[in-house]
């Protein structure tokens, strides 16, 4: 007879799946559609599974900057190495133009999901996993 164990997902696919660091069970934002713009980034004053706060002090959610600026440098630093390899730059033709402008218009569309994975990524450095969060209660 098994014993069966509640697992969790680890830290990369709840960050990546926008899940509470505390119990990575309950959504970060209300709206699963990064694509609304109305309500890309609204997010529940509690987590709807273990309660976890996620508004953790006033402003909070500045130093989201950071780790989006992160982001995008390091996926505009891939595509560079992908083009480069893939395509080639030269210096009499206009191939680095059009990486730039590919680039760039990626970086546009994928500014919702960048932002939203920006904040995951901020609230599980400083919020961590607690396995007994159920018999914990709601946390403050």
């Amino acid at each position: 007879m098994s014993v069966s164990k509640d697992s969790h997902p680890g830290l990369l696919q709840s960050v990546l799946t926008n899940k509470c660091p505390h119990c990575r069970k309950g959504d970060l934002f209300i709206n699963p559609n990064p694509y609304d713009l109305k309500s890309t980034m609204k997010m529940p004053d509690h987590c709807p599974a273990c309660g976890q706060k996620y508004d953790l002090q006033t402003g909070f959610y500045f130093g989201t900057g950071f780790v989006s600026y992160g982001i995008t440098v390091l996926f505009s630093g891939l595509t560079f190495v992908l083009w480069w390899f893939t395509i080639g730059m030269g210096i009499r033709d206009n191939r680095v133009w059009y990486w730039l402008a590919i680039n760039a218009v990626s970086l546009v569309l994928l500014q919702p999901p960048v932002q939203r994975l920006s904040r995951s990524i901020w609230i599980a450095l400083f919020v961590k996993y607690d396995s007994g969060w159920k018999n914990d209660g709601l946390v403050a």
